[in-house]
């Protein structure tokens, strides 16, 4: 089972949709004690780094999605759920996040071309490393699939677990694979078909 964390910031529905289109079993769960009973996790959210990471804390699903990470139980972020995957945010101000993936999560205003629009909001295509293996999670699409992203901010120095960019006047990070623990900025579960296909990859873990 997929256990998909309710910590209050964001609309799960779609999410939960996809699983169930794919075939993958999955709870909504909002009890940090669940999560012992989930074979994965998946980690949304949307909206402000410093109030998802308060929520995250408060709720006690911090402590939980940690020591399960820990036993080696797989777990996607996705959106604002991988940038907490990160050591720091520097979205107004500096915050801690998990430190699941080493890196920092910072404003693409300050990368792109001044004449981009900000936030990112569209399809874009994917890039993979050409140094290493494929992540996991994309052994089901190639190189160039589209996938939906809205962010204002990317993850940064994060090179040792950068699985994908996507080009938005500069290569910006669109996810990251550490050992058992993987992110993606775009959202996989708005991202039609091709998208569905990473969620598979990922339940099948």
């Amino acid at each position: 089972m997929t256990a998909v964390i309710d910590y209050g910031v964001g609309n799960l529905f779609s999410l939960k949709s996809s699983l169930k289109h794919i075939g993958a079993a999955s709870k909504v769960v909002s009890d940090p004690g669940e999560l012992a009973l989930a074979d994965r996790l998946i980690l949304p959210g949307v909206g402000a780094f410093r109030d998802a990471s308060d929520k995250l804390r408060q709720s006690g699903m911090e402590e939980a999605l940690l020591r399960e990470v820990k036993k080696g139980k797989p777990i996607l972020g996705i959106c604002l759920g991988m940038q907490l995957l990160f050591q720091r945010s520097f979205e107004y101000g500096e915050h801690k996040g998990l430190g699941l993936i080493r890196g920092d999560v910072a404003p693409i205003r300050d990368m792109v071309p001044a004449e981009l629009k900000i936030p990112q909001m569209g399809w874009n295509a994917l890039h993979f490393p050409e140094d290493r293996e494929k992540c996991a999670i994309f052994r089901y699409i190639d190189e160039g699939e589209h996938m939906y992203f809205v962010h204002s901010y990317a993850g940064v120095h994060c090179e040792e677990a950068l699985a994908a960019t996507t080009e938005y006047g500069v290569p910006l990070t669109a996810a990251v694979a550490k050992d058992h623990v993987f992110g993606c900025q775009f959202h996989p579960e708005k991202s039609g078909d091709r998208g569905l296909l990473i969620l598979k990859a990922f339940c099948e873990l």
